[in-house]
């Protein structure tokens, strides 16, 4: 079993910027993927961005692409998301999540999940 634990998050104003951290216990995730979804209220669940935990290759949602930055910490089994130039849009509960095989950007794919956590972008 591998634990996803998040950390960041909170309120900030338009423009501004949050990272976000996913740390992975029980297990590395090397070759695997790690990914990041929201859920605003109302909505389904949706693909922000993911990473190869080894490779480089990164894929990223139309809606944060040239805002949002995922990068990982192997030795520390870390994944993060830098947020810049938040939009209320992005208001959200945001989940990281590892994906042992298939498509990235599916949520029903991944297999392991953290416990979420807010992000609030005010106008």
């Amino acid at each position: 079993q591998v634990q996803l634990v998040q950390s960041g998050g909170g309120l900030v104003q338009a423009g501004g910027s949050l990272t976000l951290s996913c740390a992975a216990s029980g297990r590395t995730f090397d070759s695997y993927v790690m990914g990041w979804f929201r859920q605003a209220p109302g909505k389904e669940r949706e693909f922000v961005s993911s990473v190869l935990w080894t490779g480089s290759a990164t894929f990223y949602a139309d809606s944060v692409k040239g805002r949002f930055t995922i990068s990982r910490e192997n030795a520390k089994n870390k994944v993060y998301l830098q947020m810049n130039s938040l939009k209320p849009e992005d208001t959200a509960v945001y989940y990281c999540a590892a994906l042992r095989r298939g498509d990235y950007s599916t949520p029903a794919n991944y297999e392991y999940w953290g416990q979420g956590t807010q992000v609030t972008v005010s106008p």
